[in-house]
């Protein structure tokens, strides 16, 4: 995945789910849960850079940050619960949908 639409596409594949544009920024999109409207992916450009940001277990955070230089702590959200994903080719696709998995599981 390497574009905002393919990352909003497959998020969207995932059940009961929609996608929404909470600020005046149109750039930002989030992936949110229809119960419970809590968000599982922030999805937005920053410096020419398509990002992701998901929701994490702590235990896990820093096997993230550690394993990937492009993620790092959540932009704009609680360093110790979220990560942002930077869309940069060097995150294989699978770790990638593993992340955004877990994310929609710890939003549920």
């Amino acid at each position: 995945m390497k574009t905002k639409a393919e990352l909003i596409a497959y998020c969207l594949t995932y059940p009961d789910v929609y996608e929404d544009y909470p600020f005046r920024d149109h750039q930002w999109a989030v992936i949110r849960h229809r119960k419970n409207k809590k968000v599982f992916a922030w999805i937005y450009e920053r410096d020419g850079i398509v990002c992701i940001n998901l929701k994490c277990d702590p235990e896990w955070v820093e096997f993230w940050r550690k394993a990937f230089s492009s993620v790092l702590p959540g932009y704009h959200l609680n360093k110790k619960y979220w990560n942002t994903v930077l869309l940069d080719g060097t995150v294989p696709k699978a770790d990638i949908c593993r992340m955004i998995g877990e994310s929609f599981d710890l939003t549920t």
